[in-house]
């Protein structure tokens, strides 16, 4: 019998459409001959497995099962394809620990510590990784733009502090514009970080585990078009980056970060495919991570499907991989 496997997708996060991308990849590349795959749509008016027939029917959330026409439908493990809360900050991780149910992703703790940017660079900063200078706010301290400003040099990039996909981030190039940088990233989460630009090329790098070994694939360079500030939602998504894969870099380039990558995967106890991000300084030939998504997109326009297909290996042989680990 074929091990059942739940993909859940949606969110409860402006990060859901991205998700409904990736699963459709997803879907669409696992081995339909060795697994059976039921999609469930994890949305705020509630959980739903969606047939082929166009039906959706109730999840069971006391025990994560669906009821399929008198017959309860349980599952072997699950692939998470859910970018944002809840599938990439922990809570989705905890509940299936509960339920001792094996997952694609990091776990609980990974997940959560990896969705606070801050909290993310101040592990990765105590484990001698190098992280660009920040400032960490809340929604409800007497933050004041002035006095920011002068524990960092401009540009600053201002973000809020969990979340991805770049929603509600700002670079900011002087001052005074900071103070609306900062009201419109509390517009998206009650934390914001103020992180000091570091000036150098960005690269991003998947890591995921095989076994014993944990595998870097060949990394990517995003270097986006011109009068688009930064990597950002239309960057990303809407095609105004140009994202070369492999790298065009030397081979010191990919050593140093392919150590840092594996390094940060080892310090956080990572699991599955992850992807890091870097600033690559060139002056003090130092990689500098950005942030770490435990939860990466999987869409045609994402960027570890490319970094999969340039490793040599199917998308199918790649999730096949990430399955095995956790179905024995």
């Amino acid at each position: 019998m074929k091990p059942k496997v739940a993909l859940v997708t949606g969110g409860y996060s402006g990060e859901a459409i991205v998700s409904y991308k990736s699963a459709d990849t997803i879907q669409h590349h696992i081995d339909a001959e060795v697994y059976d795959v039921y999609r469930i749509d994890i949305a705020k008016e509630g959980w739903f497995y969606d047939d082929r027939k166009g039906n959706r029917i109730a999840v069971n959330k006391s025990d994560f099962t669906v009821n399929v026409d008198g017959t309860q439908l349980v599952f072997d493990a699950v692939f998470i394809a859910l970018h944002g809360t809840p599938g990439e900050d922990g809570k989705l991780q905890g509940y299936f620990d509960l339920l001792n149910l094996p997952y694609t992703s990091c776990n609980a703790a990974t997940s959560a510590i990896t969705f606070n940017k801050r909290y993310t660079v101040g592990v990765a900063a105590f484990s001698g990784v190098a992280v660009a200078p920040s400032v960490h706010l809340f929604r409800d301290s007497n933050w004041v733009a002035d006095e920011i400003a002068t524990q960092l040099s401009f540009p600053v990039f201002v973000k809020p502090n969990n979340g991805g996909s770049s929603i509600g981030m700002s670079k900011v190039l002087k001052q005074e514009d900071l103070e609306d940088a900062i009201h419109k990233a509390f517009k998206e989460d009650d934390q914001v970080l103020v992180e000091q630009m570091i000036q150098g090329r960005e690269f991003t790098i998947g890591v995921f585990r095989n076994g014993s070994e944990i595998v870097t694939l060949p990394m990517t360079e995003v270097i986006v078009n011109e009068g688009v500030e930064f990597f950002n939602f239309e960057a990303k998504y809407e095609g105004k980056s140009v994202e070369v894969t492999p790298a065009n870099a030397d081979q010191n380039h990919y050593d140093k970060i392919g150590a840092a990558a594996r390094k940060i995967y080892q310090v956080f106890n990572c699991s599955g495919i992850i992807r890091i991000d870097f600033i690559y300084h060139e002056a003090t030939d130092t990689p500098y991570m950005l942030e770490i998504n435990t939860v990466p997109g999987q869409s045609a326009a994402s960027i570890v499907p490319q970094q999969v297909k340039a490793y040599g290996w199917s998308l199918q042989q790649f999730y096949g991989t990430l399955l095995k680990q956790i179905i024995h």
